[in-house]
C-alpha cells in the first residue's frame, strides 16, 4: 500500500485545482495579491484550452486560411505554381505551438512563486470549519496531502458523447483526437454545428476532405442570430460542405475503414445512410466533477456542473470558475478566476458582466458576438434599432479579396445602448472588441459615430452598420 504523505510546508492560502484559462489566471492573480499560492494540473499546465482547444485548433485553421491564400495567388498577381497541404506537418506546428504555450504558464508560475503541483487531486473530508482544507494529490510518486486556506476548483470539461455512439479513438472520435490525426481523412462526417463542430469542418474542408455535418437543431451555429446562421450556410455551400439540420444520427458503426450512420429528420421521414472515414462527435461538453471528494463538503452538482452562488462560492472557503460551472468560454473562466482571487484576498472585485460577454468561432468565415439576437430582444420587448453593414461595401474587404458576411448591431431605441452585434467575415472576432467595450461601457450608438475610424479598416463596418441603423447610412 502507498503511503500517504504531509506537506510539511505551511498551509496554502490558497490552492487551485486544474491550470486551465481560469485556474492559471486565478493563481497569478492569487499570487501578485500576496497570497501563498500552489496549483495542481494533473496533465499539461494550461489545460484543455492551451493543449488542446482554444490555440492548437487557432494553429490549424491558419494553417488551412494560408492554404486558401495560396490557392488564390493569381487572384492577388502571384505565381506559386501547384500548392498542396503537407497535413503532418501542420499536425506538428499546432502540437509545437501548444508545447511552447504551455512551458509559459510555467514561466509564469516561477515568475509569480507560484508551486506547481502535478498529479490528481480529491479534497479530503474537513473535521472542522477552522481547519484550512485538505487536499490529497495521487502523483507518480505516491500520494501526498498539501492544506490550504481556501480552494479553488477550476477542472474544466471534456467532450461528451451520445448514447448509442461509442468513441473508439480510431474512427469516431472527439476534438482531441481530431488534432493528432496520423494522416487526413479523404471523407468525414462531423456531428454537431455548434463552435467547435464548425472550426473542425471548415479545416478539414480547406485540405478537401468531404465534409458532412449533422445537426440537430433546425440550423448551424444555433446560438447565433438566425442570420448568421443563413450566412455559414451560403458560404459553406459554395465551400462544398454539406450541411443536414434538423436530424439527429441514431446509429454509428465501425465496418472495416469505414464508419457507416444513419440519420434522421427530427420531424419524421426517411432515413439517410452516411459512410464515411471518420465521424467527429462536437455535441458538446461535460465537467470534470468525478473523484473531486465533492460529496464530503455536500456540493451540489446541477445539470452535471457544480453549483455556485453570485459569488463563485460552492462551500465553505470552496469557489468553482469556468466549464466546470457550465458557463463555458476561456475568457469567461479567467474573468471568473481574477474576481474570486480577489474576493478571497479581500480587495475591490468587478463583478463579471455576463451580459456582455463576446462568443467568437475561427471557421470561414470567422464569426463573433456579443448581448441579444433580433430575436430575443423581441422576446424580451427591447425596443431595438437595427442597422446591418455588408463587406461588400468596403473598400478594405475588396482590397483584402474577402467580401463575405455581414455586421450587424442593435442599439436601444430609446437610450441609445448596445443591446447586441452579430458579426460575420473577415476579422470578425477581432472587431468584436469594440462593440464589447461599447456593451460594458456608457458607449452609445451616437458616441460611436462620433468616434473616427480610420480608414480603409475592417472597423468602418461597425460605422456603417450604426449609421444604417440611425437611417444614415453613408456607404450603403
Amino acid at each position: 500500500m502507498t503511503e500517504t504523505k504531509i506537506d510539511a510546508k505551511a498551509p496554502y492560502d490558497v490552492i487551485v485545482i486544474g491550470s486551465g484559462p481560469g485556474g492559471y489566471v486565478a493563481a497569478i492573480r492569487a499570487a501578485q495579491l500576496g497570497l501563498k499560492t500552489a496549483c495542481i494540473e494533473r496533465e499539461n499546465l494550461g489545460g484543455i484550452c492551451l493543449n488542446w482547444g482554444c490555440i492548437p485548433t487557432k494553429a490549424l485553421l491558419r494553417s488551412a486560411e494560408m492554404f486558401d491564400h495560396f490557392k488564390h495567388a493569381a487572384e492577388f498577381g502571384i505565381k506559386v505554381g501547384s500548392v498542396e497541404a503537407d497535413f503532418p506537418a501542420m499536425i506538428s506546428r499546432s502540437r509545437g505551438i501548444a508545447d511552447k504555450v504551455s512551458k509559459g504558464i510555467g514561466f509564469l508560475f516561477k515568475k509569480n512563486k507560484i508551486d506547481t503541483i502535478l498529479g490528481t487531486a480529491k479534497l479530503l473530508p474537513r473535521s472542522g470549519a477552522w481547519k484550512p482544507h485538505q487536499i490529497e494529490v495521487t502523483s507518480s510518486s505516491g500520494k501526498t496531502v498539501y492544506e490550504a486556506k481556501d480552494v479553488i476548483i477550476a477542472t474544466g470539461a471534456r467532450a461528451r458523447s451520445l448514447p448509442g455512439i461509442e468513441l473508439d479513438g480510431k474512427r469516431i472520435i472527439e476534438y482531441r483526437k481530431a488534432m493528432t490525426l496520423p494522416e487526413q481523412p479523404k471523407s468525414m462526417v462531423v456531428l454537431g454545428a455548434g463552435a467547435i463542430g464548425v472550426e473542425f469542418a471548415s479545416f478539414y474542408r480547406s485540405l478537401g476532405t468531404d465534409v458532412t455535418i449533422v445537426e440537430f437543431m433546425p440550423r448551424l451555429v444555433p446560438n447565433e442570430d438566425p442570420e448568421i446562421s443563413k450566412e455559414l450556410t451560403r458560404a459553406f455551400d459554395k465551400r462544398g460542405l454539406k450541411s443536414l439540420v434538423d436530424h439527429k444520427l441514431t446509429s454509428a458503426k465501425v465496418s472495416g475503414d469505414k464508419v457507416l450512420m444513419t440519420a434522421e429528420p427530427n420531424k419524421g421521414g426517411d432515413k439517410l445512410t452516411l459512410e464515411a472515414d471518420m465521424l467527429l462527435v462536437a455535441v458538446g461538453i461535460q465537467a470534470n466533477t468525478e473523484n473531486l471528494g465533492l460529496e464530503a463538503h455536500k456540493i451540489v452538482l446541477e445539470k452535471g456542473y457544480i453549483k455556485v452562488d453570485a459569488e463563485n462560492r460552492c462551500g465553505e472557503n470552496l469557489w468553482a470558475i469556468g466549464d466546470v460551472i457550465g458557463r463555458g468560454l476561456a475568457h469567461v473562466a479567467s474573468s471568473e478566476g481574477v474576481f474570486v482571487a480577489e474576493k478571497i484576498a479581500k480587495v475591490h472585485a468587478e463583478p463579471v458582466r455576463y451580459d456582455a460577454i463576446p462568443a467568437c468561432t475561427y471557421c470561414s468565415p470567422e464569426i463573433a458576438s456579443v448581448g441579444l439576437t433580433e430575436e430575443k430582444a423581441k422576446a424580451q420587448n427591447v425596443p431595438v434599432k437595427v442597422g446591418k453593414f455588408p463587406f461588400t461595401a468596403l473598400a478594405k474587404a475588396r482590397a483584402a479579396g474577402d467580401t463575405t458576411g455581414f455586421v450587424k448591431v442593435l442599439w436601444h431605441a430609446e437610450t441609445g445602448a448596445l443591446v447586441g452585434a452579430h458579426l460575420i467575415g473577415p476579422a470578425v472576432t477581432d472587431l468584436i472588441a469594440e462593440v464589447t467595450l461599447a456593451k460594458t461601457t456608457e458607449v452609445n450608438a451616437e458616441s460611436l459615430l462620433a468616434t473616427i475610424h480610420a480608414h480603409p479598416t475592417f472597423a468602418e463596418t461597425i460605422k456603417g452598420a450604426t449609421e444604417a441603423a440611425l437611417g444614415h447610412a453613408i456607404d450603403l
